[in-house]
């Protein structure tokens, strides 16, 4: 079945034991007739598989229907329908196309993974996380237009602090945004200005924003927008940090509720953000995954062989895998390397090997897998092995 945001367009049904003689194949709107009588009764005696392309968003209310009936469906990746799509007759892309390939594909293959539903946890940790890294990338939009727009009138300050990190040079620009202003004031009123609100470093901060307004003298024709925006600006990126600080919180009180928090939070360099994401991406628990080596596969830590004719041992790095499972692990073992010695000594030695430093940090988030896994398989904390370190005369 092909589905799409808010219902299922296409459905497509086919004889298992044929050779693929369809059955129903029509779409499927949502009309006023459907929603005022929104069942389809199909009677078939033998067993229904069923399979889609999406495991989330439209598709979750059919998933969960599904599910409480004890029906089998398969997922079938957007890219194994799209490279799929490439065999069958015609360059058009349609509905009824994709749902006719999705179906043939579940008909044929016997590789596919059925869908499992995640656990509640895990689920409302998908959601936090999604919406966090979202609410990230606005920060980061934000910033780089703050200074974009600062280049235009005030360049001098611009160049003084790092917005990202600094929360006094924001508080500070949402009052004192121009040249004028900041040598009016003076450093001795600015220093308890900020202090006042609670900023750090009130006196430094206060002496390089007049110092930088010192530099500049003349005004730019873009002063009066420019200033008006960045004030604006300033106080969106107050605003989002604020909205992250109780992100954060949510995401820490609904990891406790997972039985397995605990344990993953002693691996070093698992916070309460990564370590909830490691949890959504896998479901809550290891049931999706018949061992480690498939786990690790799922998030790219595993190479993959290019093999041909005869050249043999040729590995790549994979193509289709869980970015953000990926991104997780990778932070995770960046992390461990400032208080892991176990950690340090692996990244070291293949360091040593010849390997950059992206490619011994995949090595260590590897090795590290194994690790996790055994931690959730048997309920238990991490502790952390003797490193023997060489004596040196």
């Amino acid at each position: 079945m092909r589905a799409r945001e808010g219902n299922v367009s296409h459905v497509e049904v086919f004889q298992i034991e044929g050779v693929g003689t369809s059955i129903i194949g029509r779409p499927r709107p949502s009309t006023k007739q459907r929603r005022a009588h929104p069942t389809h009764t199909l009677l078939w005696e033998e067993p229904v598989c069923w399979a889609t392309d999406l495991t989330d968003g439209g598709a979750a209310l059919l998933i969960a229907l599904l599910a409480a009936h004890g029906q089998r469906l398969l997922y079938i990746p957007g890219r194994i329908v799209h490279h799929a799509s490439a065999t069958y007759r015609g360059d058009g892309k349609t509905d009824a196309k994709d749902a006719r390939i999705i179906a043939d594909q579940a008909r044929m293959r016997t590789d596919l993974q059925p869908v499992r539903i995640a656990t509640d946890v895990a689920l409302g940790l998908r959601l936090l996380t999604s919406h966090r890294l979202d609410v990230i990338h606005d920060r980061v939009r934000a910033i780089n237009r703050l200074r974009a727009t600062m280049l235009e009138y005030f360049p001098a300050l611009e160049r003084a602090f790092d917005y990202s990190k600094n929360k006094a040079a924001l508080v500070l620009l949402c009052h004192y945004a121009t040249p004028e202003s900041l040598r009016r004031i003076g450093v001795a009123r600015l220093a308890a200005w900020l202090k006042a609100r609670g900023c750090r470093n009130s006196s430094g901060v206060a002496k390089t924003a007049v110092d930088a307004a010192h530099e500049q003298t003349t005004a730019l024709p873009a002063l009066s927008i420019g200033s008006a925006l960045v004030t604006k600006l300033a106080a969106a990126i107050i605003a989002i940090d604020e909205d992250l600080a109780g992100i954060d919180a949510e995401i820490t009180e609904r990891l406790a509720q997972h039985q397995s928090a605990a344990n993953l939070l002693s691996m070093p360099g698992f916070g309460p953000v990564l370590a909830a994401t490691f949890l959504a991406q896998i479901g809550g628990t290891l049931d999706a995954f018949e061992n480690v080596d498939r786990l690790a596969c799922v998030a790219g830590l595993a190479p993959v062989p290019r093999d041909s004719g005869r050249i043999s041992g040729n590995l790549h790095r994979p193509r289709r895998f869980n970015r953000r499972l990926l991104r997780t692990c990778y932070l995770a073992a960046l992390s461990s390397l400032k208080n892991s010695p176990a950690s340090r000594a692996f990244y070291d030695r293949k360091r040593a090997e010849g390997k950059s430093h992206k490619q011994a940090l995949i090595a260590l988030a590897r090795r590290r897998m194994n690790v996790i896994w055994a931690m959730l398989r048997d309920n238990t904390h991490y502790v952390e092995p003797t490193v023997n370190v060489p004596i040196t005369t």
